[in-house]
């Protein structure tokens, strides 16, 4: 009959690739067979208590034989010898070495990019690899990863194996405008996107399908043209677009001595004097600019320097700007400010 057939071919090739559920199906046959040869044996201190008989299988099979359940009579040492012994050893062998090649071969399919983090969140993607500039960016993200943060995951093209292992997990990828390779991931729960291809059109690309694909995720894209990097900024304006700046930081520089230096610590994450960016809660009431400012200075030790309101930046706010909750500021600190130790319930009590 076609069904027996194919269940004997299905049955064949489970035991000719020692699949799990053939493992399975031997390891329960030869528990029930040696639970009958002792029963027939008359061991009843081995198959009395089935709890008992799992117990002396288990050490028996594992080698570990701790000798306080054993069989007494002949018949019931000469099955152990010749079948539960050597039959359990075995299963268990190859239990052990089929899961020890199944931790393998998930451990090289994440490191060749073959690995699913679609379930990860509140994580960074990486998209695009840039040797040495995709390198350091990963490495300045691993830097400031908090406690409970889970690692980033970069998504490149024609990368053999991980290229930054210590830093970021790796998904391999034919082409930056992928969603299969952006749903693997785990791009719908993501924090941040940070995109940079080749050229400016694969970032573009990769931009839009990311846009799609993470509606909550922050996005960040470099984009070698200015052109390019406010044409993506005016149709999508959650996108963050960066582009050099170079030409700025040279002729402000001519003109103001030192201006490169501060921009380069202001963003440098192993400075002690690094710009960070901080989300208002709720208020129950507005709060004045200006108290805030002062309240962080003396609590905290932190200096702000602008905020960002309803679309609109502002690096030099009056202190009388109300603040209604909502706002995102941003502040210079040698740390990031935990928003747990913030009391922005007296921050207008300022003396």
């Amino acid at each position: 009959m076609p069904f027996i057939a194919s269940l004997l071919r299905r049955v064949y090739l489970s035991l000719g690739e020692l699949a799990w559920s053939a493992l399975f199906l031997i390891l329960v046959i030869h528990l029930v067979a040696s639970y009958l040869l002792f029963l027939l044996a008359g061991e009843g201190d081995l198959v009395g208590n089935p709890v008992d008989f799992l117990y002396y299988y288990m050490v028996t099979a594992t080698t570990v034989g701790y000798g306080d359940l054993s069989p007494k009579s002949g018949l019931g040492r000469i099955m152990t010898v010749l079948f539960v012994l050597p039959g359990g050893i075995a299963i268990f062998t190859a239990v052990l070495g089929k899961l020890l090649t199944t931790i393998g071969t998930i451990w090289r399919n994440r490191m060749r990019g073959l690995g699913d983090y679609s379930e990860r969140t509140g994580h960074i993607i990486v998209l695009g690899w840039q040797e040495g500039q995709t390198y350091q960016t990963l490495r300045l993200l691993h830097a400031e990863r908090q406690a409970n943060e889970p690692m980033s995951v970069l998504v490149a093209k024609d990368l053999p194996e991980n290229p930054a292992s210590n830093y970021a997990d790796y998904i391999r990828t034919e082409r930056l405008a992928d969603a299969d390779a952006l749903v693997r991931a785990g791009v719908a729960q993501a924090r941040a996107i940070i995109a940079r291809g080749a050229n400016d059109d694969e970032t573009l690309a990769a931009v839009l399908i990311a846009a799609d694909h993470a509606p909550n995720a922050h996005i960040v894209a470099y984009f070698a043209d200015d052109r390019t990097a406010q044409m993506v900024k005016q149709r999508r304006p959650r996108v963050e677009a960066v582009g050099s700046l170079a030409e700025e930081l040279l002729s402000r520089s001519a003109r103001d001595p030192g201006s490169s230096e501060i921009a380069a610590r202001l963003l440098s994450a192993a400075s002690t004097d690094t710009a960070f960016s901080l989300a208002v809660p709720p208020l129950q009431m507005p709060l004045l600019y200006g108290d805030v400012f002062l309240r962080l200075k003396r609590q905290h030790n932190v200096t702000l320097v602008g905020m960002l309101s309803q679309g609109m930046t502002d690096l030099n706010c009056r202190d009388e700007t109300l603040m209604r909750g909502g706002e995102t500021l941003y502040y210079i600190s040698g740390m990031r400010l935990d928003p747990a130790a913030i009391a922005w319930a007296r921050m207008g009590e300022v003396s």
